[in-house]
This record gives structure tokens, sequence and C-alpha cells, in this order.
């Protein structure tokens, strides 16, 4: 594994961040296809034998067992210097005031839970889980500036947004000289390059991380369209992200399968490879339910596409919907 610069911090990355929304007790929270820690630790165990040593999650998934599942498994297996873990806020876990968005005390309550439930003192990326459209992102700035002052996150990291919010955040830290956002962590993949409109460009003249979420589209850049699994029944969220533009993305989920087909790999290797290969990228977000996902993720980092494969994957693609701010 050759690790990176996640942009421009000190932290060593691998160029493959491991997504824990998969690991959480099933019955908690709003994703029943989640998997119990029995079997959640042998692919944990796995990412880190292939020498990932990135980890995301967030205290919303699973209703916060995520994160405890994937705490105890690092304390008890790795070396907390030698691992970047990271976890977001914004999300409530109980139909509750204060316990959620981005205020002064939700950040500050969110954090020391986090960390409880991880098991650790600190946090290496703590990121904004969306934008807070009723909290001044003045409040929320200099929370997460105290938050790292106080030593409970080294790095403070955004997701999904629109590029002018991402801009007007990086001013106002910069202009009040706060901590400012070090990554974002967006929606890029083969059905959704809208962000190379405004966002990734702005990431790269920043300097920006960047580490995009679902880089397999839920899964439908891995088998035929027409094709379902227990995820894609149950995961209300995913339903709402490709439904707008049907009949290219078709195209698309083709193309990967024929280049597939062609070089003798998974399609998600190609998929991947394809987002590896963007410029800016820093380390997709891949999520592991078996441990050949895990296997063709890796195998995803030798494997380069010609422009002329390049081309044909993208050829397709049609203007899309802005999804996954909400």
């Amino acid at each position: 594994m050759n690790y990176r610069n996640l942009g421009r911090t000190g932290l060593k990355i691998s160029p493959l961040c491991l997504g824990c929304m998969t690991y959480g007790v099933p019955e908690r929270g709003n994703h029943p296809w989640t998997l119990p820690e029995d079997q959640s630790q042998p692919l944990l165990k796995k990412a880190l034998d292939l020498g990932i040593n990135f980890f995301d999650t967030a205290n919303s998934y699973s209703d916060g067992t995520s994160e405890e599942i994937v705490g105890r498994f690092l304390k008890a297996n790795a070396v907390r210097e030698e691992i970047v873990l990271a976890t977001k806020v914004y999300f409530p876990l109980r139909d509750k005031p204060n316990v959620g968005g981005l205020s002064r005390k939700a950040i500050f309550a969110a954090i020391d839970a986090s960390l409880q439930r991880l098991g650790t003192d600190y946090v290496d990326l703590y990121q904004i889980h969306r934008w807070d459209y009723h909290t001044p992102i003045e409040e929320t700035l200099e929370a997460l500036h105290d938050v790292v002052k106080a030593g409970k996150a080294l790095h403070i990291g955004a997701s999904s947004m629109y590029a002018w919010q991402f801009a007007k955040a990086l001013h106002t830290a910069e202009r009040h000289g706060w901590t400012t956002f070090a990554t974002m962590q967006n929606h890029v993949n083969l059905l959704a390059r809208e962000e190379e409109r405004e966002m990734l460009p702005l990431c790269r003249d920043a300097g920006i991380g960047v580490i995009p979420w679902s880089p397999l589209a839920r899964g439908r850049l891995t088998r035929d369209w027409d094709a379902s699994t227990a995820r894609t029944e149950s995961d209300a969220f995913g339903k709402t992200l490709y439904t707008a533009s049907e009949e290219s993305d078709r195209q698309i989920v083709a193309a990967v399968a024929r280049i597939a087909e062609a070089r003798g790999v998974p399609r998600a290797q190609v998929a991947l490879a394809w987002l590896l290969q963007k410029p800016g990228i820093d380390a997709p977000i891949v999520g592991a339910s078996k441990p050949q996902h895990l296997e063709d993720a890796v195998a995803a980092l030798e494997l380069q596409l010609s422009a002329e494969e390049i081309s044909a994957l993208e050829a397709p693609y049609v203007p899309h919907p802005v999804v996954g701010f909400s």
C-alpha cells in the first residue's frame, strides 16, 4: 500500500478509506442491512491486513453502534497512532431539541459522545455531515475550532453541500483565524458527476482533501441495472439518489460491464479505477460487506484505464439533479 497525505494535512492515509456505515446493530437506527459485530470484525481485520489505515464512520450510523463496533475493533487490533479515524456530526440520534444540527451545544455534546463510543481520546478527522441552515456558520466554525484546540479532533472536514457554502465556510474560518476544513466528503461516481463543475475545482485550488462517498453508486455500478440486493430494497436514502436519469445511467452501467469483461476483472474495479484516476481524489470511501469487496478495491489501485476506456465510460453521462445534500 502506498500512503499519501490527506489534502494539505500531515496525515498519512491509504488511498482507500473504509466506510463503516455497513457495520452496526441492524435493529438500531434506519439501516436494517448492516452487519452485527461478529460479522463486521473479520471485514475490519481484512481491511487492516490489506494496508487500509483510514476508517470513516458517523455518530448517526445505526444509532451510534457503528462507532462502538469500530472503536472496539481498532482498540483491540490496531496501534492508534497508525490509524486515521474519522467520524461525523449533524444528524440527531433521537427526535429531541438540541441533539442534532451544528450548534455549539450540539457539537460539544456530540464529540464527547462519539469519543466515548469510539473508546479514544481524539479523532483524526471530525466532519460536519451536512450544512445546517438553522445555525450561523460562524457558530459552527468557532465550536469546531474549540474542539480542535481542546485536542478532541486533529482536523475538521465537511460533507455534501453546495460549493458556494463550502467557499463561504473556508473564507469565514480564515477571516476569524479559526481552524479551516481540511477535507470534503462528497458524492462522486460515474453516475454522479455534478461535483466536477464547481466543488472539485474549488477543492483542488484550496488544497482540500477529497474523500468521495458511494464511489460505486450504492453498488449499481457493480451489477446489471435491474438486479437488486437486500440493501437496495431497504435503503430509503439510496432510493433517492439514482432515479432521475435512468436511461443514461443504464448506458454507463453497461459500459462498465463491457470494459470489465474485456479486461477480465470485476466491474467494481473498473468503476473505482475511473474515480481513482480523477485529479484531486485522495481516497474514495468504500463499503465492504464481503471480503471480495475489499480485494476488488485494493486491486483497483493498480488498474489503469486508457483514455479510450475513460471516454467510453463518460460519454453517456447527462446532467443530473444535485442529490445527497439532505
